[in-house]
This record gives C-alpha cells, structure tokens and sequence, in this order.
C-alpha cells in the first residue's frame, strides 16, 4: 500500500520554455511541445522533531538534507 500512496504525491513541474509551474501526481507533463522539468523539493525550515512542531505550519514535503 505504502508504494501505491508514493506514486500518488503530486510533484511540481516547470517548462523550460515559459516558466509555467504546475503540481501533478500523474505522469511527466508537457508543455511548449516539450516535457517539462521536475523540480526539486524545497529545503526543510522547520525542525522535525515533535517538540518543535508547529500546529499552523505547511507539512508541504521537503528536502531535509538526509538523501545524500
């Protein structure tokens, strides 16, 4: 189940060609004729630890710096 709910997070694109940015779980978009490009997470700002959360805070996914 975990693998089916991966798949389904919607990811953030841009095209190359016009800037257009758009958020999608389904396959690599195009726009302009051309596949766009997948960004990449945004660094992490807030703590992850439980004592530290923030009720009001975004829980958008982020790149915490732990991948490599």
């Amino acid at each position: 189940m975990r693998g089916v709910l991966q798949n389904m997070e919607e990811k953030t694109y841009e095209c190359e060609e016009c800037r257009k940015k758009i958020k999608t779980s389904e396959e690599t978009p195009e726009c302009c004729g051309k596949p766009m490009k997948k960004l990449p997470l945004d660094v992490c700002v807030q703590p992850a630890h439980a004592e530290h959360a923030r009720p009001m805070e975004s829980e958008e996914p982020c790149d915490d710096g732990r991948a490599g």
